[in-house]
C-alpha cells in the first residue's frame, strides 16, 4: 500500500531540510534572514489555525515572522495602509494576507497592493500573468506543492493526458498552466461544475488532478487503470463513530479509487503539508533574490 501513497508528510519535511541549509547558508554568507508577514482580518477559526501553523513553519526554518491581527470591523482603507507599510520594510520579503477577509473589504483590491515582488502566495495578477506565460514569478504554494509532489515521486509528465477538475484562481487555472509547461509538457484538460459527461474526460487521464471542493466527487468508475491521483480536497463530512463527530476527506473517494490508481495523494498528508513548504520555498526566494532581483 505505501508504495503507491503520495506521501506530502515525508516530501514536505525533505523541503523544509532544504530551506533551513540554505536559510542557514543566506544568514553567513549575506547576513539576511527571511522575513514574513502575516495579516489576519477577522474571527475565523480556520484561519487561525493556518496562520499558526504558518508562524510555527518560520520558526522551525530559522525566519522571521511577524503576525498582525486585526478586527472584523477593521476597514479596507487601514489593511492597504498596513500592506503599504510592509511593501516599504526590507526587513519583510514575504506579505500573506489570510484569506477569506470579512465581507466588507474587497479582495482583489486587497492582494493587488501588496508589491508583486513581496507576493509568495503567488496571487498578484503580475505573478499569475507572468505564470500563464511561462515567466519566472512567484507561483501559488498549492499547485507549486503538486508539481514537487510529483517531481520528487518520479512520475512522468511528458505527453501525458492530465485532467484537472475545477478552474480556481488558487489551484485549478495555475496548476493547469504549470502542467503546459516546458519541464513538465502534459496535455491539458480543464473540467468544471458546467462540464458535461465528465466522466468522458476524467477517463482518459493518465494524472487526475481533483479540485473541485466536493467530497469523494471522484469515484473508481471515472478514473482508468493505472491513473496518477493529485486529491487536493479538504472537506468535512459526517461522521459519528469519530469522537469529533466528523472526518476529513478529499474530492476523491479515497477506498474506491485506490486499487485502480498507480500513485494516489491522501487527505490528510498528501498535498496540505506542501502548501505550507511552497510557501517557505518563495519566502526564501524572496529574500535570496532568485526570482525579483
Amino acid at each position: 500500500m505505501s508504495g503507491k501513497i503520495i506521501d506530502g508528510k515525508f516530501y514536505s519535511s525533505q523541503i523544509k531540510n532544504e530551506i533551513k541549509e540554505e536559510t542557514q547558508k543566506l544568514k553567513s554568507e549575506r547576513g539576511i534572514t527571511p522575513g514574513l508577514a502575516f495579516i489576519l482580518a477577522g474571527e475565523n477559526p480556520a484561519s487561525k489555525v493556518y496562520v499558526k501553523n504558518k508562524g510555527k513553519a518560520c520558526d522551525e526554518l530559522g525566519f522571521k515572522s511577524v503576525t498582525i491581527t486585526l478586527p472584523e470591523y477593521t476597514t479596507e482603507h487601514q489593511i492597504l495602509d498596513l500592506i503599504s507599510q510592509l511593501n516599504d520594510d526590507k526587513e519583510i520579503h514575504g506579505i500573506l494576507v489570510q484569506l477569506p477577509l470579512p465581507k466588507h473589504i474587497n479582495e482583489e483590491k486587497i492582494i493587488e497592493h501588496i508589491d508583486f515582488r513581496k507576493d509568495v502566495d503567488g496571487f498578484h495578477p503580475q505573478n499569475t500573468g507572468r505564470l500563464s506565460i511561462g515567466n519566472k514569478c512567484f507561483i501559488p504554494c498549492t499547485p507549486y506543492g503538486i508539481i514537487e509532489l510529483l517531481k520528487r515521486k518520479e512520475i512522468e509528465t511528458k505527453g501525458k493526458n492530465a485532467v484537472v477538475i475545477g478552474r480556481s484562481n488558487i489551484v485549478g487555472k495555475p496548476i493547469s498552466s504549470l502542467m503546459l509547461r516546458k519541464d513538465i509538457n502534459s496535455t491539458v484538460t480543464v473540467c468544471h461544475s458546467s462540464t458535461k459527461n465528465i466522466k468522458e474526460f476524467t477517463l482518459n487521464a493518465d494524472i487526475l488532478i481533483a479540485a473541485i471542493g466536493r467530497a469523494e466527487f471522484v469515484t473508481a468508475d471515472m478514473v482508468k487503470e493505472g491513473c496518477v491521483i493529485i486529491d487536493v480536497g479538504i472537506n468535512r463530512i459526517e461522521d459519528i463513530s469519530n469522537t469529533k463527530g466528523y472526518r476529513l476527506t478529499g474530492d476523491v473517494n479515497f477506498n474506491e479509487c485506490f486499487e485502480k490508481a498507480s500513485f494516489i495523494t491522501p487527505v490528510p498528508g498528501g498535498v496540505g503539508p506542501m502548501t505550507i513548504a511552497m510557501l517557505m520555498k518563495n519566502t526564501l526566494d524572496s529574500a535570496s533574490g532568485k526570482i525579483y532581483k
